[in-house]
Order: structure tokens, then sequence, then C-alpha cells
């Protein structure tokens, strides 16, 4: 390669200096190292750069017509025309080979989905995954109403004061109606307890015929199957023992008489608010099969949020207790 062919793969000229060469060295060094290849143009280079940073080796290709003339010009003509010490020489640094870079692994997703539409294009893999989510989340949400909690609003006075309906209805007492929270499955693993208020289906012909409505309806559980519910002036009796209701305000007894027997697999319910509640008094027991779920929770409005059992009781003190322990500890350090 003749000494033209080095100024012209450096892009400099005769007269640079030994540091604009060694700049252009590493502007090109920089460019080419960026490729895929660039071992062969690397090279080259470095080749370039040694011959024309040499003042006796760049003499000899000056003075000598790429080196044809080196030797009629004689050693004193190229000692003379090397008038760059070798000293002034910056020394090259060496420049490592790049190394080969290797291929990022594939992602391969667990979620079936994905693997479903990997091939879509992007559009409609955003579609197709929103899509699903929300039918999930739909999916979860009846799933749970039905099998897990379901919510219920109190719609009339006949569990006043322990669930309020809203005025002006008949002897309900408060601006808006509670919003309770059934336990759907709880019964699937214990019986029904006395004392509970229970969310069940009435039985619809005795309910229509003797209080004008059917359907859902909230009551406490008075009578477990196989006794006798005896109501002598407004105090109730199970099998000849008198029953204590604290739940129970003595202006909202009324003063009916009267037995039923309870039958197997039946319970017998009846309202908090005696004197206005049509239950099982005037329609019979309901059967087993026809119960929803217990009534645990007030949930709404606000100022009324309650627990309607002992553990709902102690989830909420452990609600409220360990927060607060939390934050006397950290006010400590």
């Amino acid at each position: 390669m003749s000494t033209r062919d080095y100024y012209a793969l450096l892009g400099v000229s005769s007269d640079s200096s030994t540091h604009e060469i060694r700049d252009a060295y590493w502007r090109h060094v920089r460019t080419y190292s960026t490729g895929l290849e660039p071992g062969d143009r690397l090279r080259e280079l470095r080749e370039a750069y040694e011959t024309l940073t040499d003042p006796y080796r760049r003499a000899q290709y000056d003075l000598g017509g790429d080196g044809a003339g080196s030797a009629a010009a004689g050693p004193e003509a190229v000692a003379a025309a090397a008038t760059i010490t070798t000293a002034t020489i910056p020394p090259i640094r060496p420049y490592p080979e790049p190394e080969p870079v290797e291929a990022e692994p594939a992602y391969h997703s667990r979620n079936p989905l994905d693997r479903m539409t990997a091939r879509l294009p992007r559009p409609w893999r955003i579609a197709i995954d929103w899509i699903v989510t929300i039918a999930g989340a739909i999916a979860i949400v009846l799933a749970i109403k039905a099998w897990v909690v379901n919510p219920y609003r109190i719609p009339s006075s006949s569990m006043e004061p322990t669930l309020h309906c809203a005025r002006p209805g008949a002897g309900c007492e408060s601006r808006l109606s509670d919003r309770v929270l059934a336990n759907r499955f709880i019964y699937h693993f214990r019986n029904p307890r006395r004392g509970e208020i229970i969310v069940f289906n009435t039985p619809t012909a005795a309910a229509e015929a003797a209080c004008n409505a059917s359907g859902t309806f909230v009551k406490r559980l008075i009578g477990l199957p196989g006794e006798t519910v005896n109501e002598r002036n407004g105090t109730i009796f199970i099998d000849g023992k008198r029953l204590n209701e604290p739940y129970i305000q003595r202006s909202r007894r009324d003063h009916r008489s009267g037995t039923w027997k309870v039958p197997a697999d039946h319970y017998f319910f009846m309202g908090d608010n005696r004197i206005q509640s049509c239950d099982s008094r005037a329609w019979g027991s309901v059967a087993r099969g026809a119960l929803i779920g217990e009534v645990f929770m007030t949930y709404w409005p606000p100022n009324r949020i309650s627990f309607h059992f002992v553990g709902g009781a102690i989830a909420l003190g452990l609600f409220l207790y360990v927060p607060l322990r939390r934050r006397r500890r950290s006010g400590l350090r």
C-alpha cells in the first residue's frame, strides 16, 4: 500500500502532524469498531497509523516515492527528513478485538394467553388482554356474590332497631337503609344457631297469603328443628323455657300468644320489631335449603358499620389494635 493510500485511509494530508494523525486514527477506530466485522479495517488503520507516525518509515515513503527511491536517497537524507523524534510520538494503545455479542435469550412467558396470542399484532394482544381481564373480574365478582358474600338492603322496619330501614317507611328510624353482608358459605360447614340474623327465602304462597309479600327476608333465628316455640303475651318460650332476648326493646314487643312446632330440618324466624314483623308466626317455618346465609356485618351507612357476631367483634378489635400498637412502637423509637 502506498503513502497516498495511508493518507487517504486516515483522511489526513502529507503535512499533517503526528497528533493530527493520531486523532484521525482514533476517530476512525471509534467509527469502524461499531460494525459487525471491523477486524480487517482496523488492521489497515493500525498499519497506516504506525507507518505515518514512525519518523523513519514516513521519511522513506515521503522521500523515496512510496519507498522506491529510499536506497538512492541514502541514509543521510532519510535521517535529515526524520525531524520528529521518537520521544514525541504518542504511544498507540492496543485496541482489543471486539467480542461477539451474544443474542439475548428469547423470553418465554408462562401465561397461556401470552403463548396463544404471541403471533398476533400488538394491538390485538392488548385488546384480548383487556377483554380477558375484564371478563375475569366480572366472573370473580359473580362467583363471590353467588358462593361467598352477598350484599342486601333492609327494606322494612321488622328488624328495628338492630337493622334500620329508611324513612318515610312505616316504623323506620333512619335516613338511609342499612346495607348488610351475608356469609353464603358458613352453613355448609355448621348448622345455624339460635339468635343469628339470617337471610332466607320465604315460603312464597304462605308469605303472600299472610303478608302480601314474599321473596328474600332478613330475620332472627328463634326456633331450631324439633323445638316448640310458644309466645305468651309477647314473651317467647322454647320447649317451656323462657328465651332471653336482650335485642328486643320493651316498646317493640307485641301481646300475641300462640304455639308453633318446628318440623325437622326447618327453622323458625321472628323480627326484632315484633309489633311490625310478618314472620314465621304468620307463614310458618323455613326449610334448611331456603337459608341463604348469616348476616355478619353492616357496611353502610358509614356511621352504622358494625359486626353482628362475636367473631366479628374480635376481628374489628384486632383490626384497630394492631395498627395502633405499631404506631406506638414507631413513636418510641
